[in-house]
């Protein structure tokens, strides 16, 4: 396949290490492009990127561009970093990584998925269903589905399925043949001032699509851009609760293990659907997934047959192990909303056993603005223990604390505390612990690597 002038190898990538730039560069090195890339620290996916056959470097200095013609960045690299300053002082084109992956994306039938929640699984449902049905879709997933053990491929396929990132508004370079919007919510209030604005966002995203969308119903913010989507000339379905809605979710039963609940499509009573995983939230993004895959002519039976095989995501609900009848699960849910579902599935796993939160904030700006959201939240869990705020990249804001929101699930009549000391926050977390209760792993930050301690920690105790 012809590449764009705006991809022309060899390829630097600038921060290689992340879950999307490590995608993107996956499948340029499948479609045979010449690659390298650096990184601040090594990791298991350089390294499968080394036995690829790309050229990684531990470190950030000039000379790591080496003879590259396109240089990649994520929108973490400063303009103060070497590699990134090479590449200016030598003329070479500098690219952000949607506009990498808006290249891939050419000569495909695309499919964006995007969302302030429910994204990454969503994408990774509708990606899973199109391969069991025999499709083999190219993706690009900002988490890794456990049937698949790759968060980016290459397929032979027409369709490409992505995960349209709204963090910093870049998700208008892709310019999809089709959509998924999950929902619309305030959320990166660095990037975003306001509702409006994050509004404003999708609406654009929605004028960049240029065949058809599938928009949640059961969402207000989804639900607002449907004028928007006719006034457009799209083809425009929902799906949901909701009455009216394209595909109707009826009948819903949410076990420990699994979700099960039944799809009418348009009065069409399609059957009913069996997930293998757990959580009301979990339905809904399987219902945005069947609902794309109706609006493309896929089978229906095959397509609820394919659903059914889903095993989740990493870190999505992810059971990490157990240690005397104490289970520990590990989420990515950072907003108040994903931290709500996130519990409220943990409490149906549970039983009767408690639920012991461990939670990290993501981010100061985010914590500032929704610490009363995330008490309120974090209030469902039996206890809490918070850690210090991961801060990617920012710098602390006055007013931006663990410790505020602690004080307030407290007030809401929860039990928290605040410790930033790592060990200490763990033998916290077990001191609550017995026999049937479960221990939740909280945020994006590096709260993911605590699996193991606790497991360790309960053993010894």
């Amino acid at each position: 396949m012809r590449n764009s002038e705006l991809l022309n190898p060899p390829v630097h990538f600038i921060g290689i290490g992340g879950a999307g730039m490590s995608g993107i560069a996956r499948i340029c090195i499948d479609r045979g492009m010449e690659i390298s890339g650096s990184d601040i620290k090594n990791s298991t996916t350089l390294e499968a990127l080394t036995l690829r056959g790309g050229r990684i470097h531990i470190g950030h200095q000039a000379a790591n561009v080496g003879a590259a013609k396109t240089v990649v960045i994520s929108s973490a690299i400063k303009e103060s970093n070497p590699e990134l300053k090479a590449a200016r002082e030598q003329g070479i084109p500098v690219i952000s990584r949607a506009q990498a992956l808006a290249t891939l994306l050419q000569g495909y039938t695309s499919i964006a998925v995007a969302g302030t929640h429910g994204k990454t699984t969503t994408t990774s449902m509708l990606t899973i269903m199109l391969q069991n049905l025999g499709l083999d879709p190219s993706f690009a997933i900002g988490g890794t589905p456990h049937d698949s053990r790759s968060n980016s491929h290459h397929g032979q396929g027409e369709f490409f399925v992505v995960e349209a990132d709204e963090s910093d508004g870049s998700f208008i370079e892709y310019h999809p043949d089709y959509a998924i919007i999950t929902n619309v919510e305030v959320d990166h209030v660095d990037h975003f001032a306001d509702e409006a604005a994050i509004n404003s966002a999708f609406e654009e995203l929605l004028s960049t699509v240029v065949r058809g969308v599938v928009l949640c119903a059961d969402d207000a913010g989804s639900a607002r851009l449907a004028k928007k989507a006719g006034d457009l000339g799209l083809e425009t379905y929902s799906y949901g609760q909701s009455q009216g809605a394209d595909l109707r979710i009826s009948h819903i039963h949410a076990s420990a293990e699994s979700s099960v609940f039944r799809a009418t499509w348009q009065g069409r009573t399609l059957g009913e659907v069996k997930l293998a995983i757990p959580g009301e939230h979990n339905i809904l993004n399987c219902a945005g997934a069947l609902a794309m895959a109706l609006l493309l002519d896929a089978p229906a039976q095959g397509a609820i047959s394919a659903l059914g095989t889903f095993t989740g995501v990493g870190r999505r609900f992810e059971l990490r192990g157990a240690a005397r009848g104490i289970r520990i699960i590990d989420d990515y849910a950072h907003h108040p909303t994903e931290i709500r579902a996130t519990i409220a599935t943990a409490r149906l796993a549970a039983g009767a056993g408690r639920v012991i939160a461990i939670f990290q904030p993501h981010r100061y700006s985010r914590t500032l603005a929704f610490s009363q959201e995330f008490a309120t939240a974090l209030a469902a869990a039996d206890h809490v223990v918070l850690l210090d705020i991961y801060g990617a990249g920012e710098d602390p804001i006055p007013g931006a604390s663990s410790a505020v929101i602690a004080a307030a699930v407290n007030e809401h009549g929860g039990s928290a505390l605040f410790e930033p000391n790592l060990i200490r926050a763990i033998d916290i977390a077990i001191s609550h612990a017995e026999a049937g209760d479960l221990i939740l792993t909280l945020g994006a930050g590096d709260v993911t690597s605590l699996a193991p301690q606790i497991i360790s920690a309960i053993n010894e105790r």
